[in-house]
């Protein structure tokens, strides 16, 4: 099946300029020009990819984003934005974006982190169908507290499931089947992402901390000294699964 991209952006030209080069990937590509308009396609229709600008007219991307997330926790979604602000890109990913570029940006890029991006959807539909033929002692991830089932893409924390989306339980899963590796954001981004970019570390790091806030919220206790977090830092070199975090 021909994959689908819905771009909502305001500006004519670089909608039509992704637009191409989407369509250069054998991508079938649907453009809108306003918020509110883009929020309805995406709610009624089925897309791969979701490629949403910050500022629209009518309500912005993030908005949008944060309105899928609760119908489609597993919508993948690209931001694209012409802000420098870092603050403008932490809040995109805290909002439950995968992924986010800048403008201006490169076109080649572009298409490697949309590649990569459905990639991962593709993957998820053949997880889902391969697991299907597995007996359930394959698709269980357990360590302690928390189970991941592959089968049903779901995560579970002292029994309840874990409000996570695609990118997020990708990450948990990708960490819980090596659990005390440590793994340097790079290379959580080329495992869990598929790429490898220089300067999209943050993107890691937002992922991270919204993952760890939804494991510590569960369980109604904050991250101090005094709890051992699942997912636990290594200062000056990445991030690792602590299995004795799953098990209190």
């Amino acid at each position: 099946m021909q994959d689908s991209i819905l771009i909502v952006e305001d500006d004519q030209d670089i909608a039509e300029l992704i637009k191409v080069h989407m369509q250069d990937l054998n991508i079938h590509v649907e453009l809108c020009d306003n918020g509110d308009t883009g929020l309805d396609m995406a709610l009624r229709r089925e897309y791969s990819l979701l490629i949403l600008d910050i500022t629209l007219p009518g309500c912005s991307g993030l908005d949008i984003c944060r309105q899928i997330r609760q119908s489609r926790p597993e919508q993948a979604i690209l931001m694209l934005t012409s802000r420098t602000s870092e603050i403008d890109r932490v809040v995109g990913l805290e909002v439950g974006a995968d992924d986010y570029m800048t403008k201006p940006f490169s076109i080649r890029e572009l298409q490697a982190r949309v590649h990569a991006l459905l990639r991962r959807v593709h993957l998820l539909e053949s997880s889902r169908s391969h697991t299907s033929e597995q007996s359930q002692d394959e698709t269980l991830i357990r360590s302690g507290r928390l189970k991941i089932d592959l089968r049903s893409h779901q995560a579970l924390l002292n029994s309840k499931i874990l409000d996570l989306t695609s990118t997020e339980f990708d990450l948990l899963s990708f960490m819980a089947r090596h659990p005390n590796q440590v793994f340097s954001r790079t290379q959580l981004l080329e495992q869990v992402w598929g790429y490898q970019h220089s300067g999209y570390e943050h993107t890691v790091n937002s992922h991270i901390n919204r993952l760890r806030n939804k494991l510590s919220v569960d369980t109604k206790t904050a991250l101090t000294d005094q709890v051992t977090p699942i997912i636990q830092t290594v200062f000056g070199v990445g991030y690792k699964f602590n299995p004795e975090g799953a098990a209190e």
